[in-house]
């Protein structure tokens, strides 16, 4: 396993404005989308390829295409703010669902929903999330995806909390992590400080 902060001068101006509690959905969403976008290249910059035989207007060349297909699975709700900016990048990549619910007391996470492409044994998976707080929704969501037999994984965030990295670096040592910063803390909540608040409220507008 291997955590990847991805320090880009455009990502942290648009992780600014999100950051600002006066920035509204519309903005909040837009700068996330944005953020996916540029974040996509960094995550699959070792995406594995293959030879290819291809005709171009002049003549027959060998180049390279992806060996593998890609699923990206956004964890709802929050996940989905990232899911059209990575497909704008990846725009035959299948997608996957899952829905955890965390609860507010123990800050235990509960799956509720999972729906997964028939070929997630063989494909490289994307999992979405812009926050990982206590770290307790990812690792259920990736004990879910591997028991459907998934093995080739890596997880995209916006925000992360140490105790959250700390986490998923103990239960899945296997899946690269990419992170677009890494906060000081979690407050007695399991809220992220400084964060941002909550991401799915903030995209949706329902706060």
């Amino acid at each position: 396993m291997a955590t990847f902060v991805i320090e880009h001068p455009l990502i942290t101006h648009k992780l600014a404005i999100m950051r600002n509690k006066e920035t509204k959905c519309k903005d909040f969403a837009e700068n996330l989308k944005e953020i996916a976008t540029l974040a996509a290249y960094e995550v699959t910059k070792d995406l594995p390829t293959k030879v290819v035989e291809v005709e171009t207007p002049l003549m027959s060349t060998s180049t390279k295409m992806l060996a593998k297909d890609v699923i990206l699975v956004p964890i709802l709700r929050a996940g989905l703010g990232f899911l059209d900016g990575m497909k704008s990048v990846i725009p035959n990549a299948k997608v996957g669902h899952i829905v955890m619910k965390r609860d507010e007391e123990t800050l235990e996470a509960k799956e509720y929903y999972a729906n997964f492409p028939s070929t997630i044994n063989e494909d490289m998976i994307i999992v979405l999330d812009p926050m990982l707080a206590t770290g307790s929704s990812l690792a259920k969501a990736l004990d879910s995806i591997k028991q459907k037999g998934a093995k080739h994984i890596k997880f995209l965030c916006l925000v992360a909390a140490p105790e959250g990295i700390k986490l998923i670096e103990q239960l899945h040592p296997d899946v690269d992590l990419y992170i677009c910063a890494v906060d000081e803390k979690l407050n007695e909540q399991g809220y992220i400080l400084p964060g941002l608040g909550d991401a799915g409220d903030r995209i949706f507008g329902t706060e």
